[in-house]
Parts: C-alpha cells; structure tokens; sequence
C-alpha cells in the first residue's frame, strides 16, 4: 500500500468521519504531492471526499494557488505555495494534538478534584 494512502487510511481511522476544513485541504494536498501529480479521482480516493466536496474545495485551493491545473496533462501539481502550507499545516497539526494532551490531562486533574469536593 502506497505511504500516502496509508497515511490517509490512517487518519480517517483515528479522527472519525468528521475533518476540519484546514485538514481536508492538507489531505488533499498530501495526496498529490505523493504522487508528484494527481487526477481529480486519484485525489478525491486518496483524500476520501465525494466528488461534490472535492470540487469545491479544489476551486478554494486553485483560487490560492497551493496547487495548479496542468491541462495539456489534465491533473493538478503542488506549488510552492501549496508546500509551504503543508509544512506549516504539519507543524500545527503537531502543536495541537499536544496541546489537546494537555487539556485533556487537566480535564482529568479537575475530574478528580471535583470528585473529592462531593459528599
């Protein structure tokens, strides 16, 4: 099984049905950078969207330019743009699982504070 695709099995796996927008854009731009270029099939696959969701977010991602329509090719390639946001959506990504362990460790820490306040 290509990494790519492992990675985005993976995800679906782990964060259940419901992807935030900046997510879906990494995802799909994870998918065609992993394969140097991608076909909007191979893409909506790979990223697990229907063909409805993908078009819309292909325009909003075209329109940023963090990927680019090659038509004599007829498929999308990353720019360096869209490299740079992967870069940083891969740094954030990081920073925020952290910062819901932490949350999560409090959370558990006032659990059991308020249950040593009850009767």
């Amino acid at each position: 099984m290509a990494p790519v695709l492992r990675y985005i099995i993976l995800k679906v796996i782990v964060l259940g049905s419901y992807r935030s927008r900046l997510e879906i854009i990494a995802d799909i731009l994870t998918v065609v950078k992993g394969n140097g270029s991608a076909k909007k099939t191979q893409i909506m696959y790979g990223a697990n969207l229907s063909y409805a969701v993908l078009s819309r977010y292909l325009a909003e991602i075209l329109n940023a330019c963090l990927l680019k329509f090659e038509s004599s090719k007829r498929h999308y390639v990353l720019t360096e743009k869209g490299k740079k946001f992967l870069q940083h959506y891969r740094e954030y990504s990081r920073r925020n699982k952290h910062v819901e362990r932490q949350l999560e460790n409090v959370n558990a820490k006032r659990k059991v504070l308020e249950e040593l306040c009850s009767a």
